[in-house]
């Protein structure tokens, strides 16, 4: 495969290209999965393939088509699938089809009509097209993914509220109400756009720093919102990830938030609650960035749980699995598993060490 880089590519870019043409499988430094895992992988990967709709999204019980669009994606994306090449190359193309197809001129990724939180689907699909810019070898697409980019960071600017986070839908459109989960979701996903090469304004995330600072509390904890709410372990597993995001690997936060995150979400607590899947979507990503035994431990334990809770059914192309716990339904949980089981594969920038 001949690899070009696109007009608009900064050294982060450079950097992922070259690794991609040293290492043609796109697997350096992974880790190979036992066959069980494996297993419930590719049967993972083959249900939510089957629940692709024909104009290439998803959704959750017929909601959030965006955000269940992206996840899904980003899914098939960690398998080492691109919209060119893999065995679900169609299906990561179609999605990225409508991904294009939902964005506005004002520069959000959704239809602000249907969706009561659309941030969280403009967060996603910046992240999972930004992982797709690199991969796109047709130059017209490539400035088509561009241009639909650059006005998504703009967007996202605009929507941040004077706190420095961000809420369900824009700062304009909900008199500058916030909360954590949804602020994380623009910060990787202005993250992804930054590595691909799209302009990111440094003071949106020196804000989004400061926010998350100054919604963490003493414990470790990140609460709910600037207002307050409580600590919440699902959103400082995020908030984690957030911070790694943006470059902050020594903030002077993330040790009493990593040890918050130990006592709630380490792997001798594996027991449901409410949001697990959310939570450890983003601490797996913390967990694999830390690496050693502490990753070993962590991915083995959850990698358990999620093999014991599987649900087999039948799709038309074999034996698929799925889950089904959580709010939100059987896509949204599903995509999220295989993410977090997927991050041995090391494919993605995003979520590289």
């Amino acid at each position: 495969m001949t690899l070009s880089l696109p007009r608009h590519a900064t050294w982060g870019v450079a950097i992922w290209l070259c690794v991609l043409v040293a290492c043609p499988e796109r697997q350096c430094g992974a880790q190979p999965q036992d066959a069980s895992t494996q297993e419930v992988i590719d049967q993972g990967l083959r249900w939510l393939a089957s629940e692709q709709h024909r104009l290439g999204h998803w959704t959750a019980q017929g909601r959030y088509p965006t955000a269940m669009t992206a996840l899904s994606g980003l899914a098939f994306l960690c398998e080492g699938s691109t919209p060119t090449q893999g065995p679900y190359a169609d299906n990561v193309r179609n999605a990225v089809d409508y991904l294009i197809r939902q964005a506005r001129p004002n520069g959000l990724i959704g239809d602000p009509l249907r969706d009561d939180r659309y941030t969280y689907g403009h967060g996603f699909s910046m992240l999972f097209l930004s992982q797709v810019l690199g991969e796109e070898e047709d130059y017209q697409r490539r400035q088509e993914l561009v241009r639909v980019l650059t006005k998504a960071v703009e967007f996202t600017g605009e929507a941040q509220t004077a706190a420095g986070g961000w809420g369900y839908v824009s700062a304009k459109d909900q008199s500058g109400f916030d909360e954590g989960s949804t602020t994380i979701t623009q910060v990787q996903g202005l993250r992804g756009c930054r590595n691909a090469g799209i302009p990111v304004p440094k003071q949106v995330i020196d804000k989004a720093v400061e926010y998350i600072h100054n919604c963490t509390l003493k414990d470790g904890g990140v609460q709910y919102s600037s207002k307050g709410g409580g600590g919440r372990p699902a959103i400082t597993a995020a908030a984690i990830a957030c911070l790694y995001n943006a470059g902050e690997y020594d903030d002077e936060y993330v040790p009493r938030m990593r040890e918050y995150c130990r006592r709630h979400l380490d792997s001798h607590n594996q027991s449901n609650y409410g949001h697990w899947h959310y939570a450890h979507f983003y601490y797996s990503q913390v967990q694999y960035r830390e690496g050693g035994e502490s990753w070993d431990n962590y991915r083995k334990a959850t990698a358990s749980k999620l093999l014991r809770e599987a649900s087999r059914v039948q799709t038309p192309a074999g034996q698929g699995v799925t889950w089904g716990q959580g709010y939100i339904g059987n896509v949204y949980t599903t995509a999220l598993n295989l993410i977090i089981l997927q991050q041995d594969n090391a494919v993605l920038p995003i979520y590289q060490r």
